[in-house]
């Protein structure tokens, strides 16, 4: 996946299943196991989540996306 597709996913308000494979490089029962991480995290912090989305702001988190890095390979290329 190259820089400008991550940053296409990220710039999501909800991150689905889908979306966090693609992100993860990782199959439908790791990328399960990471969103009921994220979602068990944010419950515990009295956070009200969706059944099939995670937000992506705590996604990117999770990850540890460097979006600086990405944006400036984007804009590198688009010169």
């Amino acid at each position: 996946m190259t820089a400008q597709e991550t940053l296409n996913i990220i710039s999501k308000q909800w991150c689905n299943l889908a979306d966090l494979m693609k992100l993860a490089g990782v199959g439908r029962s790791t990328a399960l196991v990471i969103k009921n991480n994220i979602k068990t995290k944010l419950e515990k912090q009295n956070y009200y989540v969706p059944k099939k989305a995670v937000p992506m702001q705590e996604v990117v988190k999770y990850l540890n996306i460097d979006v600086p890095y990405l944006e400036s390979r984007v804009n590198l290329k688009g010169e």
